[in-house]
């Protein structure tokens, strides 16, 4: 199932690692599509959506 967040705060690649490895903590089969400039984080992943929300929130970011 494709999941949409928007994720704020994420300013290099460092966050977009972080976003994509706190995700893939989740679920490890998880697609990560990430597109810093507009604050979007594409997720392809069966796990729920308060599960990866948490997840990336834990990690310092923003998900609106």
């Amino acid at each position: 199932m494709q999941q949409v967040f928007e994720v704020q705060g994420m300013t290099c690649g460092h966050c977009e690692r972080a976003v994509t490895n706190a995700i893939q903590g989740v679920d490890a089969n998880a697609q990560v599509k990430i597109d810093r400039a507009a604050n979007r984080v594409e997720v392809q992943s069966d796990a729920q959506r308060e599960a990866i929300s948490a997840a990336i929130a834990e990690e310092g970011y923003k998900v609106a």
